[in-house]
């Protein structure tokens, strides 16, 4: 069987489009900066993969310590200032410093497909509520992605299929009865 590998392709105007329209959606949201517009940015693109396979953005996304991050955010930052299309400030949040996107600009929401779209409303208002604690968590701990890749190596976006479940009886019979129906483990031999 020949093993199919996802090669994205980088579209740097959807990337900043989506950097600026998370920005605008999150004005309102006193917990948004650099960590939660990085887990809007790869939710987004990992769950569009997922459901539709392929990216939005088509970006490539390295693990750090604090969480995926993509590599191209940070040419994607200056340009966003270059260009007056947004501005970043770091103001006190609590007892840290928060850095912050602030979009100049309304994003241009028809660079999106509505499913597109769709999607990235549903990544904003679901990690709405949470801080950067709680967002660092569900891509560390409830997320396979992060830990599948060595700090600083590209996440597979195909590892938003692996479940941070653990498999019941049910799951491993399941498995055992579609390995034998497709003669999985007779190939491994």
């Amino acid at each position: 069987m020949e093993r199919q590998t996802y090669n994205p392709v980088f579209d740097a105007a959807k990337f900043k489009e989506l950097m600026l329209y998370a920005a605008d959606k999150s004005v309102d949201d006193p917990t948004f900066g650099a960590t939660k517009l990085n887990k809007i940015l790869f939710f987004s693109d990992f769950l569009h993969f997922g459901l539709a396979g392929s990216s939005i953005t088509g970006a490539t996304y390295k693990r750090k310590v604090n969480g995926p991050v993509a590599t191209q955010l940070p040419a994607m930052a200056r340009e966003i200032e270059r260009t007056h299309d947004g501005h970043f400030v770091e103001r006190p949040y609590f007892n840290l410093k928060q850095r912050r996107l602030i979009a100049d600009r309304p994003a241009n929401p028809l660079v999106f497909l509505d499913e597109e779209r769709d999607l990235i409303n549903d990544v904003i208002k679901n990690l709405e509520s949470s801080n950067a604690a709680d967002v660092s968590n569900l891509s560390h701990i409830r997320s396979r992605a992060w830990q599948v890749a060595e700090e600083g190596e590209v996440i597979p976006y195909t590892a938003v299929f692996l479940s941070s479940r653990r498999a019941t009886r049910s799951d491993l019979q399941r498995g055992r009865e579609l390995a034998r129906q497709f003669g999985w483990l007779e190939s491994a031999k």
